[in-house]
């Protein structure tokens, strides 16, 4: 009865690492669109916050913040949170920065 258990346990594990590496890779999408749509250039894409809840649609879900840095103009670097709902984009916080032509 342990192994099942134990079973159960390393396949959860390694189906939750699998299904957080989608929603970094979606994430890293988000955030060079975002940076594309801007016109700045994206820096990097890092989780800051993740965790397993009630998503907008009524199902269980893992809700995550990423953070994402960016440069409109080479010398300052700026920082925006990107905020998802299992793969999809829910909102995006962009901070006010220096529009260089």
């Amino acid at each position: 009865m342990i192994t099942l258990w134990l079973f159960i346990l390393i396949i959860s594990t390694c189906g939750f690492f699998w299904f957080s590496r989608q929603i970094a890779e979606a994430a890293r999408e988000h955030a060079a669109q975002q940076s594309e749509k801007l016109n700045v250039q994206l820096l990097s894409v890092a989780c800051q916050k993740r965790r397993l809840g009630v998503l907008k649609n009524g199902q269980l879900g893992i809700k995550s913040e990423f953070l994402f840095e960016f440069s409109s103009d080479r010398d300052n670097a700026y920082k925006g949170t990107l905020y998802l709902e299992n793969q999809m984009l829910v909102k995006v916080d962009v901070p006010p920065h220096r529009i260089v032509d």
